[in-house]
């Protein structure tokens, strides 16, 4: 019978499955344009370029987060103290440092973690979430977020946003030398031109469903986890069933920062359907309670 120990198992291995398909991706692409055009150095150019810009990203994670969603510093005394005691007793029971809290002016139910490591860890939550919702359920939420600094799901993401961008640019690369004359080599045939060709067109989106599949599993990955942490899978269930009930997105929303939120941060308005659920950063919130209930 599936448990909440079975489907942290399962995302963990569909995870690095993900992953592991997506670096063979890009080492076959830039492989096959460096062998068209005869030469290794258009791979190791991608390769550091997309590696310097989003290790930067990954390094300023936190404060660049923080900024764009318009987080401030949570006050820990008067009404915010009990987050803060929540907080700090998950992160005992995790294992984990606490992390800075921080608050933002929203009315939409909604929170978010980032950082680069559990030394550097932050966690937001909006006003609208403290103010709908009960103990059990806010700190299966703040459960929620520990979970992603525990997994270091900062780290994945940003592995995944890395492949991705090595591929973005092998491809652009390829298709502007592709259109400029770039001397490619003689042995390729027309054949094998036209399947590059095709290739450097479809990776970008192939990179972008899987990056956005890895972020995916990665909710459903810290959903078990948090659930395991507070021993009560019933408190996060009941908190998605109130923010899935909010039809309003936040006033910052962006697709920049979606990802890191509990949930779309667009909102129970945001279109649905086979063709949009393939680029959600989010699963279906009555997947996710069926899971947590299941």
């Amino acid at each position: 019978m599936a448990t909440l120990y079975t489907h942290q198992s399962e995302n963990i291995t569909k995870t690095w499955l993900l992953l592991t398909l997506f670096f063979i991706g890009v080492i076959a692409i830039g492989w096959g344009i460096s062998w068209y055009y005869g030469n290794p150095g258009i791979l190791y150019i991608a390769v550091a370029f997309a590696l310097v810009m989003n290790v930067w990203s990954y390094w300023f994670s936190d404060s660049l987060v923080i900024k764009m969603t318009g987080a401030k510093p949570m006050p820990d005394s008067g009404s915010y103290q009990d987050v803060h005691n929540l907080v700090e007793n998950l992160a005992i029971t995790a294992g984990l440092p606490k992390p800075k809290l921080y608050l933002i002016d929203d009315p939409a139910p909604n929170a978010f973690a980032t950082g680069r490591n559990k030394e550097h860890a932050a966690v937001a939550v909006t006003t609208g979430l403290l103010s709908m919702m009960e103990r059990q359920e806010l700190e299966g939420v703040l459960a929620h977020e520990l979970s992603h600094v525990g997994n270091r799901d900062m780290l994945v993401s940003t592995v995944a946003v890395v492949l991705a961008g090595v591929i973005a640019i092998l491809s652009d690369m390829f298709l502007r030398m592709a259109m400029f004359g770039g001397d490619r080599d003689r042995n390729a045939g027309p054949l094998v031109a036209v399947i590059i060709i095709a290739a450097a067109v479809l990776a970008p989106i192939a990179a972008t469903l899987i990056r956005l599949a890895i972020s995916r599993k990665r909710e459903y990955l810290a959903d078990a986890s948090g659930a395991l942490l507070t021993r009560y899978p019933e408190g996060l269930a009941s908190a998605l069933r109130k923010i899935g009930s909010y039809a309003a997105p936040m006033k910052k929303a962006n697709h920049a920062t979606a990802h890191l939120f509990l949930s779309n941060p667009f909102g129970a308005r945001a279109k649905n359907g086979f063709f949009n659920t393939l680029f959600m950063t989010h699963p279906p919130i009555d997947e996710r309670i069926k899971a947590l209930l299941g």
